[in-house]
């Protein structure tokens, strides 16, 4: 008699007797009791607490004690219903499987689930002959649970053993073989190992066996192979292994088996994808959350136990609400008592077996993995301070063989699981300080210049390595740290970073540090980019006020400075700053439409900067002069410094001018549409546009196609107009830049003003008004007003 027997007949005695029925729980634990599960191992396969488990089983008990009147536990339950099912005579007519009311529950169907690719891995391994395969990765993956349905599927016979997690328990070899001789074949062990071996052997020629050999790493060494005390078990592997017999094993473990003299095969098994993730919840009645499942899956790796344990917490404690229990427990991911004991367990086996090992893994808790997901080998090497560098790549390969770091193409990162308690430990430490300077340093070294985002944000890493420790000054440093980048510039890193268009990261960043440095001699340039970020950002006020404090303070340690030659660095630093602040302040104005104030601004920095070290800033200034006046209809004084300004691009090398004097391009091209030049306007524009998109900078891009859309305009290409100011629009809005998205909406309106269409250029125009009132530009507001009004006035002139 079988466990489906007795719930069948259950189901037929017990509702006359209690006009009650067996929950689904109840039936899965009968069955798994029946089979010598315990209940943490239900609770797992089930999705529920081990708790709750027990409650279940209790209740069950009682209730079928009730029924058959005399005492039922956990313990005697198959043997007293067995004995029952014997001495009733009215069984068979009291049960039809085919036509059973009420449905037991598969575990096989309900929890084996994804690991389709996983089998057939399995059986491409045993088609080319594999005899032993170790199913490798960390605990809770479902490596048992799989051994376990692959070869209870193909084979006749299964023999298995359960390794004891603690090493002093582990059964000796010789006791496993004997077992199976004499339960499974009925065959008399030998007085020697060797002929105990050998008769196992020819069974294992002559029948189609399945082994499973479940947690192995308990009997392993450091280094992986067999420990001294049962290296018995290295000879059964090669019984087990050889080529001709007809068995396969199955080993399951966390660490990697490594003994040269076996032949076998390692299978690392990944972590069940969502869709498995999203069908085990679904066969629980639970609602799916995608964006919360989503980060879950993703935080806990895939990780088969973890999705158990979760389900069970998310039904029991919080009524089946998988977004309220992740809204209360996305902080610490091994809230769940269960999921940290997992995590515990691995990592204390790591200290007590390798504590080289186990230290780098504290201290990889220190990398956040976020912007930058992955870690290089370098990055390992460098937490490896106190270690000879000839053992690092061994002390690595260790942490990889136990499956406690993950590895892809020489990039390594720990699973968040992981993370949390390798970071807990490593906190507290006295290495917790000397962890984020190494990494930190290491950030700052790996990038040497900045072509592309991942450059950039790499770079960034080591100000939040700094951050962590409260080492401010070092944090803004990192974001002063200049480098060569794609604009032929040697630029800091903050600047850099905000023409991408990463300027929120950029932008708390500063904040974090400028709040908590004090008479920091780096605090000017700190606030010449802060001022330009508040600009973009559409907070001009703000950014006007920090590029005055960035005047004030470059002047005070100018006053400071006695003028010797080796202070001639700083003077040139501080007197740029200076000139980069007026002009900055000076197309701030342009925003504001205050344009007189703009003026005197640009005139200033071409007074101050002419023909001195910094001549620089008077071209570019020259260049916003021009457009300044062509705002204001200065015609031939637009037009002078405009072409001026076009020669010494022309004549100068074209990479590095369009490098350095990208941004002022555009608005050269800007003067010339203004000008009604579009010939000359195009060509700048098609610069500028094919160098902002070769180097991710994103404001000129956006930039250069609002203009482009305006010359569009004007030769009434419409179709072409739109387009282009439909993607400038896209770019503005994704990288925060509030000025320019409402001038972009401004110009947007005047294209369907041109085109008659009343209704949408309204609506731009609103949108341009209510951005420039929340970037307080009174003059914006009521420059746009006045062309709304006329707009209003033409349509309705039109009409009458």
């Amino acid at each position: 008699m079988d466990a489906e027997a007795a719930l069948a007949w259950l189901d037929a005695i017990i509702p006359p007797q209690t006009g009650e029925r067996l929950s689904d729980l109840q039936k899965v634990i009968l069955v798994q009791v029946w089979l010598g599960r315990k209940y943490l191992d239900i609770a797992h396969s089930y999705g529920c607490t081990e708790g709750h488990a027990k409650d279940a089983g209790s209740q069950l008990w009682k209730l079928l004690s009730k029924v058959l009147r005399e005492k039922i536990t956990k313990s005697n339950c198959r043997a007293t219903l067995e004995r029952v099912l014997r001495k009733t005579t009215a069984i068979s007519s009291l049960i039809d499987y085919s036509r059973s009311p009420h449905h037991t529950p598969k575990l096989e169907d309900t929890n084996f689930i994804g690991r389709t690719e996983a089998i057939a891995h399995l059986n491409t391994l045993v088609n080319q002959g594999s005899k032993v395969i170790v199913i490798q990765g960390e605990g809770g993956l479902g490596k048992t649970t799989l051994a376990q349905q692959y070869l209870h599927q193909g084979f006749e016979l299964v023999l298995e053993l359960l390794m004891a997690k603690e090493t002093q328990n582990i059964t000796p070899a010789e006791r496993v073989v004997e077992e199976w001789l004499k339960q499974d074949f009925d065959q008399e062990p030998g007085v020697e190992f060797g002929v105990t071996l050998g008769r196992l052997k020819r069974q294992l020629h002559n029948r189609r066996i399945g082994v499973l050999i479940d947690n192995l790493e308990p009997a392993l060494d450091q280094q992986g192979g067999l420990i001294a005390a049962h290296r018995n078990y290295v000879e059964l592997l090669r019984v087990l292994a050889d080529a001709r017999v007809q068995s396969v094993t199955l080993i399951t473990s966390r660490d990697r088996l490594c003994e040269p003299g076996l032949n076998v095969n390692h299978y690392r098994l990944p972590g069940l994808d969502q869709s498995a993730w999203q069908q085990f919840f679904s066969n629980r009645g639970l609602a799916i959350n995608l964006q919360t499942l989503q980060i879950m899956h993703r935080t806990y790796g895939g990780n088969a136990k973890a999705m158990g344990i979760l389900c069970g917490s998310i039904q029991e404690d919080f009524d089946g609400d998988m977004a309220l229990y992740w809204q209360e427990n996305h902080a610490d991911p091994l809230a769940a008592t269960d999921l940290k004991n997992l995590a515990v367990s691995q990592i204390n086996r790591l200290q007590a077996l390798d504590p080289q090992a186990y230290r780098l893994l504290c201290r990889l808790g220190c990398y956040r993995y976020q912007d930058i997901p992955t870690i290089p080998s370098q990055g390992l090497f460098c937490l490896l301070w106190d270690v000879a560098p000839d053992q690092h790549r061994q002390i690595i390969a260790s942490l990889r063989n136990r499956s406690l770091v993950e590895c892809d193409k020489g990039e390594y990162w720990l699973h968040p699981v992981i993370r949390a308690e390798a970071i807990a430990r490593l906190r507290p430490s006295d290495e917790w300080g000397i962890a984020n300077h190494k990494a930190a340093e290491f950030w700052t070294t790996s990038v040497k210049q900045i072509e592309t985002f991942k450059d950039a944000l790499q770079a960034l890493e080591a100000y939040y390595q700094y951050i962590e420790i409260n080492e401010f000054q070092l944090a803004g440093k990192v974001i002063l740290k200049s480098r060569n980048n794609q604009w032929q510039q040697f630029l800091p890193l903050g600047s850099t970073l905000y023409r991408m268009g990463l300027i929120q990261p950029i932008l708390a960043a500063i904040n974090q540090v400028v709040n908590n440095l004090g008479n920091d001699q780096n605090l000017s340039e700190l606030y010449n980019i802060l001022g330009d970020l508040y600009w973009i950002t559409g907070k001009i006020s703000q950014a006007i006020a920090c590029q005055k404090k960035t005047i004030t303070l470059a002047t005070q340690a100018l006053k400071s400075l006695v003028p010797q030659p080796e202070n001639k660095h700083t003077v040139y630093y501080l007197r740029m700053l200076e000139v980069d602040s007026l002009l900055s302040i000076g197309l701030y104005k342009i925003d504001l439409w205050e344009l007189e104030a703009a003026a005197k601004l640009f005139q200033q920095v071409i007074y101050l900067a002419q023909n001195t070290e910094h001549h620089r800033w008077a071209e570019k200034a020259s260049v916003c002069l021009a457009l300044v006046y062509s705002y204001l209809g200065l015609r031939d004084a637009s037009y002078q410094l405009a072409d001026v300004a076009y020669q010494n691009i022309t004549n100068e090398n074209l990479v590095e001018q369009t490098g350095r004097f990208v941004y002022f391009i555009q608005i050269l091209g800007q003067t010339y549409v203004n000008l009604g030049d579009f010939y000359q306007a195009n060509q700048i524009f098609q610069q500028a546009l094919t160098f902002a998109e070769e180097s991710h900078y994103m404001q000129v891009k956006a930039k250069t196609l609002n203009g482009l859309a305006e010359i569009h305009r004007q030769q009434a290409e419409f179709e072409l107009a739109l387009t282009h100011h439909t993607e400038a629009i896209e770019l503005l809005d994704k990288i925060g830049a509030k000025c320019d998205l409402a001038e972009a909406y401004f110009q947007l309106g005047l294209t369907y003003q041109k085109m008659v269409k009343p209704n949408e250029c309204q609506m731009n125009f609103n949108r341009a008004i209510q951005l420039f009132t929340e970037i307080k530009a009174p003059k914006q507001v009521k420059k746009i007003s006045t062309y709304a009004a006329q707009s209003n006035a033409s349509i309705k002139n039109n009409v009458s």
